[in-house]
């Protein structure tokens, strides 16, 4: 660990990089087909010595989430793809889907120490970490990098913003670590009530989209904020060194951009679904689709890392997305509706509203519409959703016979 970098790997010659992580992969793909009977079966016939090239690996087929869920539901709890019995994994989660994902091996088991440490978290630190804790690993992948940093952190969560506002004053953190959104709540909160939140001068946020907007707020309020991009299954992803200057893939992963609904890369540049191969024992994933769109940023970063670097978030390939730092799927929107047959068509819409996501079901009756059809909607969607939302009947007609269920609307821009 130097003042700029966290280790040596982060200025590594980028095709001796190419090099060492293409040597560890056929291991890493034979290690995955002899443990691990889902990956023996979706790796069928090939052969993982000559896998130990991106051309070679580009001929595997990509694993996505839909694939995952339904080997998971046939064979719970991770369909075959995890290493190990549950029992020898430390905590086990459940992601919305659901989709059930074990924690690997080590201190630092979802690779975010190096994530804080580019966005200027060091050791002693005390981080105020409030990404929930509960059901998904997202507390536990910014907790124990920050641990394993040397930083002290306070588990705060999700919610309770007057008990948080009072744990900022008594400890002073100086990092925030959580969603975009939850510190602009934090820190509205604080100037509106006269409560101290002055000590925080950083962030590395995740879990949502980083809109430049908000970004330029925290600036003006003092706070350096930096973004990673991170999902249960495969934890730091990439991560920002430099504001606007792309995410910088994980060093001790493989990313390849594809076309949506195909295994073929497309060349850099080209927007496509993020698919991404990791090193985990415990959760060996090889080509996973992570159904998020991204591009390759060409050239080398200013900080002085030289792996490849991403656009970021560029939406989903699919129709599952993701709001306030938790996915809703289709089925979800289906289900909310099999609770309520009155309902003829309908559409969840997502949008940016004063710096925060918000949803709105927009419905059709086809016929009379019940007194209380609209409560019970919204009810159901919190249920089922585990996210408030509005719902707003519109004409019948009004929506377009597009198959879309899920719209995301928010503008990323801006």
């Amino acid at each position: 660990m130097s003042a700029e970098h966290f280790d040596q790997l982060e200025i590594q010659d980028p095709e001796a990089r190419e090099a060492d992580l293409f040597a560890r992969l056929p291991a890493q793909i034979a290690y995955a087909k002899d443990n691990a009977p889902g990956w023996a079966a979706h790796l069928t016939g090939i052969d993982a010595a000559a896998v130990s090239s991106r051309e070679a690996l580009a001929a595997l087929p990509v694993l996505r989430k839909p694939e995952l869920m339904a080997a998971q539901l046939q064979n719970p709890p991770f369909g075959g793809f995890a290493a190990g019995d549950p029992s020898a994994f430390g905590r086990v989660f459940m992601s919305p889907g659901p989709v059930w994902e074990p924690q690997g091996e080590g201190t630092d088991p979802w690779n975010c120490a190096r994530a804080l440490f580019a966005a200027g978290f060091r050791p002693g630190d005390v981080v105020h970490n409030a990404l929930s804790y509960q059901l998904t690993p997202g507390g536990f992948i910014l907790d124990l990098g920050a641990r394993a940093l040397g930083c002290t952190v306070f588990p705060a969560g999700a919610g309770n913003t007057e008990a948080q506002l009072d744990a900022l004053e008594a400890l002073r953190p100086v990092g925030y670590t959580g969603t975009p959104d939850f510190l602009k709540v934090l820190l509205d909160k604080a100037a509106e009530t006269g409560r101290d939140a002055s000590s925080i001068r950083k962030a590395l946020v995740s879990g949502g989209a980083l809109f430049p907007s908000l970004r330029a707020e925290y600036e003006s309020r003092g706070v350096s904020v930096l973004q990673a991009y991170a999902t249960a299954d495969l934890g730091v992803i990439a991560y920002e060194s430099m504001a606007d200057e792309g995410l910088i893939v994980s060093e001790n992963m493989i990313a390849e951009i594809v076309r949506p609904g195909t295994d073929c890369p497309v060349p850099d540049g080209e927007v496509g679904e993020l698919v991404v191969t990791c090193f985990n024992r415990s959760y060996p994933l090889i080509r996973f689709g992570t159904g998020d769109l991204s591009a390759v940023v060409t050239g080398r970063s200013s900080c002085g890392r030289t792996n490849m670097r991403l656009r970021g978030w560029m939406g989903r390939a699919d129709q599952r997305t993701k709001v306030k730092g938790m996915f809703v799927d289709p089925k979800q929107v289906a289900a909310v509706l099999a609770r309520h047959p009155e309902v003829a068509r309908a559409r969840l819409i997502v949008e940016r509203e004063q710096d925060r996501d918000v949803m709105r079901l927009a419905y059709e009756v086809a016929g009379d519409v019940p007194a209380d059809l609209g409560a019970a909607l919204s009810t159901s969607l919190r249920e089922i959703t585990k996210l408030g939302g509005s719902v707003e009947l519109v004409a019948s007609g009004s929506l377009p016979n597009d198959g879309k269920i899920i719209s995301d609307e928010r503008n990323y821009d801006s």
